[in-house]
């Protein structure tokens, strides 16, 4: 009787084992991506997506574009999933901190409505100008800005996006205002560079390299507080002499009140794939470095973003709606 007794709960255990070893994932995991196919956000989607369909053979992961309100539509999708693991998102800057400054209401509330779990890869911004102006380093260009206030275009690629608020920031350090003139785009940005329609923008450094490259504009600095691997010649905003940092980081959520067994299992993994050579060859070619942070740490980071750029975004007055 006691040997069956032993027997039984040995077999009920080797049952359970199993379910309580793989928490997570479920049979399919959407991973929702707040901008559209070929963006930045959506090229790290389906890296992390492919990486994971490698691991896990027996799920489905699927990416799904769902772009609008500057990102907030996608986030709050995310925002407003069971969590459990079987709803994910890529997100930025802007639905993770910044619009929670350039929007009178969001639909969530970034803080307790999404759970961090890692951020995921850094790319820098790179400070261009048209050759016209014949500046060669920042000094110069801040010596010409002060000389000319209000003078000068800036390109950016909406209201609001990094590229406003590390141009505004630029402005206030130097004290030289700039007019801002958006594009939809960063393509359309960079060309209204080249053209001379504005003078200057601060844009993901992907679109503005080949450009560089042809003698079309002038790159400057980059805007991450570390020079880029990709471009170990070009200066920091910092180092300038203009103390701006803006970092165009891609980080992974889920649902707030996500089990902080499920983020720690989804971090193990993530941060695993995103090291990989052939996840970081990838990267490189959009010029991003992978990171895999804690969760804590990628909090920390959304919080960092908020405090940086309320002071440029009240200063500029700017708004959304």
């Amino acid at each position: 009787m006691f040997q069956r007794a032993i027997l039984s709960l040995c077999l009920l255990l080797a049952a359970t084992l199993p379910g309580m070893a793989q928490i997570w994932p479920a049979n399919t995991v959407r991973i929702v991506v707040p901008f559209g196919a070929g963006s930045t956000p959506d090229i790290v989607a389906r890296l992390v997506a492919e990486g994971l369909a490698r691991k896990y053979p027996a799920s489905a992961f699927l990416v799904e574009n769902r772009p609008g309100a500057s990102g907030n539509l996608g986030t709050d999708l995310v925002a407003k999933a069971t969590a459990d693991g079987a709803t994910l998102g890529i997100s930025i800057g802007g639905p993770l901190a910044i619009n929670t400054l350039l929007f009178a209401k969001l639909p969530y509330d970034p803080a307790k409505d999404i759970a961090a779990i890692t951020q995921l890869v850094t790319q820098p911004s790179a400070l261009a100008v048209n050759p016209q102006l014949n500046v060669d380093n920042v000094a110069e260009l801040v010596a010409l800005l002060k000389a000319n206030p209000g003078k000068y275009n800036f390109a950016s690629i909406g209201n609001g996006s990094l590229s406003h608020l590390a141009m505004e920031a630029i402005a206030l350090k130097a004290g030289a205002p700039l007019v801002h003139v958006p594009y939809p785009s960063s393509p359309q940005a960079i060309t209204a560079v080249i053209r001379n329609d504005a003078q200057i923008a601060c844009l993901p450094a992907i679109s503005v390299t080949p450009q560089a490259a042809a003698g079309k504009v002038k790159i400057l600095a980059v805007s991450t507080s570390q020079r880029s691997p990709y471009l170990p010649d070009v200066p920091t905003l910092k180092e300038a002499g203009i103390d701006v940092e803006a970092d165009a980081w891609n980080g992974l959520i889920a649902p707030g009140g996500t089990p902080p067994a499920i983020v720690a299992a989804i971090n193990r993994d993530v941060v695993e794939i995103i090291q990989r050579k052939d996840v970081r060859d990838k990267l490189a070619t959009q010029l991003m470095t992978p990171v895999g942070s804690s969760p804590q740490a990628f909090r920390a980071l959304i919080d960092r973003e908020v405090a940086r750029w309320r002071p440029v975004i009240e200063a500029a007055k700017i708004k959304i709606n």
